[in-house]
């Protein structure tokens, strides 16, 4: 573009743009949590608390500003807004970006547009971006904005670098970079473009010292927020994972929060140290069967195909859309190479290199022919990917802009146009999977999971799925808060049974809790969970080795279990079941529940007889189980308490959530609402053992709800 006659970018027209997208976004914006990290993230912006490693303390700042706007009803929708408005805006600059690079080729201003408002529509609908911009479920629109204005600033320095006020772009989009970081790691992945950028457009800049540490100084500058994390979890909040600060509880100074032993901790927790890192050559999955994945979620991204009916319409538009971003790579090369080295190292660094970095196992969709015969996440990771396919979308819009030109020279441009449809089939194919409402019934599950549990009981859980949704609902929601959630995923962990110790028993509110509960008054625990002190805890060996079968009593009850080490998962007890072990015999006065999600956890600690199914948990009880009238074996399940069970579930609120928005098309985590599906099951054979006439209306009306819950998922039980 000759520096005479500059362009001016259409701000206005991309305004409207982003508005668009907006309005899409907030039309099928999802109003409560879901599954996967989305529960953990709303109630870390709700409590400005730390989540999972990193931490990602400028997200947590900034969606707890959101999460106090008055812009919607709910905390959760408010957040949820917060991923719309980011991805928005994103689309709106990749507007500005096209709009940009068809400067140097296209001098109508009417093509300009037409052609900028092409990557709008294709990269906003999108399978991935549009599903994860309706519901916060992680951090990625907020890095995908940082991204999309560094990209910006960049392209406008690269048309003339050598302008009076350039470097100050540059300068600005460094401070972006760190301040990136401080929200996902992923902040870093634009750095390398912008590199090349400076390489190819005005390489000494690279040895002018003085500006070599302006650059660096203001990306430091960027990296500040992580100073909120000693901080802030030097103030005990309800969501603290790390215990980055050395503090003792409640006993908060800046002396140890500045100590070296906060900076370890913070350190550690920024760099993910908990997670462990592979040699860079010992690959998880073979190199092409990581390229794989990523061509799987490719394919998505034009035809989320969740019920595969259309595996090869899916594959012929990703070999269309693969080759109309390759066409609109090689047009950029040609037509502006000033802002195509910028462009082409970013994509090259979000697919390629992102793809090698990330090493990942097996996808939970790839390769089904394989089974259970690879290890494969534990579920589809095409989130991590949002990114490449938002930036695809601009390359892709200059291919179809390409080959709208190319059509042209046989006709004409308006008689061309029908081509450009081809950037509508994006929203035609995912406009009933991508706004994910299906998932709408995630708050309730997590409802009835704690309203299963006895009041100031304690919840042991497994994983994400059937942790993150209790913390959401009584951190953000404030339901049933007297219960004590735990998972043996954390309690590995040498900080977080310290984390348990600390929080406060919140008072149990009978009026807003199942009828089953009012028949008496539940007396406020005042023991401690642990017998042990704080410092002990944190000096439970990582795991010990049993000589063998060895006998767990609780003293003053007749609880007694043979712990074998046969039946333990790894020969061994590890830290977690020695934690849980504890929480059972310590006395604390407080009942046990192991969550029905987590399988049959507890027959490997020899709890088989000690276990008694109430609703969706299975309570640790002193006594043997025995039959009774109300208590009955179910073969396969265990005992279960088939009032306590049947009064729970004509309270429970999930079946009917599940039935309001039905499909469900994340199969990695269908075991949630097809854990309704086992429950209503199973007291149905329960009640249907006890052989009492007046239950039949009952058994029917329990096999009938869960038979239509399996027909609105699309489970099936052979599964």
């Amino acid at each position: 573009m000759p520096k005479s006659t500059p362009m001016r970018p259409s701000y206005g027209a991309a305004a409207i743009a982003a508005c668009a997208v907006f309005v899409l976004y907030i039309v099928t914006l999802l109003p409560s949590t879901a599954m996967w990290d989305t529960s953990e993230y709303l109630t870390a912006a709700k409590v400005l608390g730390i989540p999972h490693p990193p931490g990602n303390p400028f997200f947590v700042i900034l969606g707890h500003i959101f999460a106090i706007l008055p812009i919607a009803p709910t905390v959760a929708q408010r957040v949820n807004v917060m991923a719309a408005l980011t991805s928005a805006l994103s689309a709106g600059i990749w507007f500005l970006v096209t709009e940009r690079v068809l400067a140097h080729w296209l001098p109508e201003r009417w093509k300009r547009l037409t052609g900028a408002s092409l990557a709008v529509i294709i990269g906003s609908t999108a399978f991935t971006v549009w599903s994860q911009s309706v519901v916060n479920e992680k951090v990625y629109t907020v890095s995908l904005l940082f991204f999309a204005v560094v990209t910006w600033l960049v392209i406008m320095w690269s048309d003339d670098p050598d302008a009076p006020r350039a470097e100050r772009l540059l300068v600005l989009s460094a401070f972006l970079i760190g301040l990136g970081y401080t929200n996902h790691p992923a902040g870093f992945l634009v750095a390398p473009a912008v590199g090349v950028a400076i390489l190819f457009r005005k390489p000494k800049l690279l040895m002018d010292p003085r500006f070599v540490a302006k650059f660096v100084g203001v990306l430091a500058l960027g990296l500040t927020p992580f100073v909120f994390e000693p901080i802030r979890a030097g103030q005990s909040p309800a969501l603290n994972e790390g215990d980055v600060n050395a503090c003792p509880p409640a006993h908060f100074a800046w002396r140890c929060t500045v100590s070296a032993e906060t900076a370890r901790r913070t350190y550690e927790h920024i760099t993910r140290k908990q997670y462990g890192e592979l040699p860079f050559l010992e690959r998880k999955a073979p190199m092409s069967a990581q390229f794989g994945m990523y061509w799987l979620y490719f394919k998505w991204q034009w035809l989320r195909d969740a019920a595969g009916r259309l595996p090869g319409l899916q594959s012929a538009l990703g070999v269309i859309f693969l080759a109309l971003g390759l066409a609109g790579g090689v047009t950029h090369w040609k037509r502006d190479r000033a802002s195509f080295w910028y462009y082409a190292t970013l994509v090259f660094t979000v697919t390629p290199l992102l793809i090698i970095y990330l090493n990942f196992y097996y996808g939970w969709s790839q390769a089904p022919d394989l089974g259970t015969t690879v290890t494969r996440e534990v579920r589809d990771r095409d989130y991590f990917y949002l990114w490449s396919f938002s930036s695809w979308s601009v390359w892709i819009a200059l291919g179809l802009v390409a080959l709208w030109e190319m059509v042209a020279k046989k006709s004409t441009w308006i008689l061309a146009t029908p081509v450009l449809a081809l950037a509508a089939i994006p929203f035609i194919a995912n406009r009933h999977v991508a706004p994910r409402t299906e998932q709408a019934s995630t708050r309730d599950f997590a409802i009835d999971l704690l309203n299963s549990v006895e009041p100031y009981g304690i919840i042991i859980s497994g994983g994400d799925n059937d942790l993150f949704p209790l913390w959401y609902a009584q951190e953000v929601e404030g339901v049933r808060k007297d219960v004590l959630v735990v998972t043996t995923s954390l309690l590995g962990l040498d900080w977080y049974a310290g984390e348990l110790m600390q929080r406060p028993v919140y008072p149990y509110d009978a009026a807003k809790g199942p009828a089953v509960y009012r028949d008496r008054v539940w007396p406020k625990p005042t023991r401690p969970l642990f017998t042990m002190s704080l410092a002990e805890t944190r000096q439970v060996p990582e795991y010990v080795q049993l000589p063998g079968p060895m006998t767990f009593k609780k003293a003053g009850t007749p609880l007694e279990a043979v712990i074998d080490p046969r039946r333990l998962e790894y020969g061994v007890l590890s830290r977690a079941e020695i934690f849980v072990l504890h929480m059972i015999g310590d006395g604390s006065g407080r009942p046990v529940y192991i969550s029905t999600t987590y399988g049959l956890y507890g027959n490997s600690l020899g709890l088989e007889n000690h276990l008694l199914t109430q609703g969706l948990a299975r309570k640790v009880v002193d006594v043997p189980v025995v039959a009774t009238r109300d208590t009955v074996m179910v073969p396969g399940d265990g005992w279960m308490d088939t009032s306590r069970s049947g009064a729970l579930w004509r309270e429970q609120r999930g079946p009917a959530a599940i039935l309001d928005h039905p499909g469900w098309n994340d199969p990695a985590s269908i075991q949630m609402p097809a854990m309704y599906i086992f429950r209503g099951y199973a007291l149905a054979e329960a009640l249907q053992r006890r052989n009492l006439r007046g239950d039949a209306a009952t058994i029917a009306d329990v096999v009938g709800e869960s038979n239509r819950v399996a027909n609105a998922i699309g489970f099936r039980l052979k599964n």
